[in-house]
């Protein structure tokens, strides 16, 4: 893919997320992989809905670039494709029901239908630490290789994947099972969602999608 493409399905990516109310304001910031060593992630202060061609940085584990100045938050993109070499996209926002749960001691649970079971099979919260912040990159570093969701305590969310389409469908399937979770639990509907050992089976056999490698520790 050449870099006006990736530009491209990036500046998408901005306007999809905030036509399904998965970000909102100049909240959030949003990356995709170049090469093995750059990525180009959103520059600070812009408005996701808005993105020109123009409001991206080209980063490297050591500096920027090129383009605008980055997010302050692209270390945190920079950590987690430092551990994990097979992501491609990343996704930060603060949509409503997951940054709600983000913000509570309820757990999102990943066994209610098929794509939750996927997309959301390993979720890891990280407790609040300045938007920016040395602290929080080495965080979000330190949890990436163990998870592939990440709950950012009182800030939001992250999700990463292969490519800007799975990392969407990622996002869309956490607000979506959220969203689901704090109905039932207003409604006081008793959800019957599936036992590990079904959950363990989808993942491992039903071809739905590749199975994942995680850390044995």
């Amino acid at each position: 893919m050449s870099r006006l493409e990736l530009i491209k399905e990036l500046q998408q990516t901005g306007l999809f997320m905030m036509e399904k109310n998965l970000a909102w304001g100049t909240a959030g910031n949003i990356s995709a992989r170049l090469n093995a060593d750059e990525f180009y992630v959103s520059a600070s202060g812009t408005y996701l809905g808005e993105l020109a061609i123009d409001d991206f940085s080209l980063c490297s584990s050591a500096s920027l670039l090129e383009g605008s100045k980055p997010s302050k938050e692209y270390k945190m993109h920079q950590g987690i494709y430092e551990e994990r070499p097979e992501m491609n996209a990343i996704l930060h926002a603060s949509p409503f029901y997951s940054t709600l749960l983000a913000n509570s001691n309820i757990d999102i649970p990943s066994n209610y239908f098929v794509e939750a079971m996927y997309y959301l099979e390993r979720v890891e919260r990280i407790p609040y630490y300045h938007p920016g912040s040395t602290e929080l990159a080495q965080a979000v570093k330190e949890k990436a290789k163990y998870a592939n969701v990440l709950l950012l305590e009182n800030h939001g969310i992250i999700v990463y994947d292969t490519s800007l389409k799975e990392a969407r469908m990622a996002l869309q399937t956490l607000e979506y099972t959220a969203k689901m979770h704090v109905t039932a639990l207003q409604s006081q509907i008793d959800i019957r969602g599936l036992s590990q050992k079904t959950e363990k089976d989808f993942l491992q056999n039903s071809g739905y999608k590749p199975v994942r490698e995680w850390p044995t520790t």
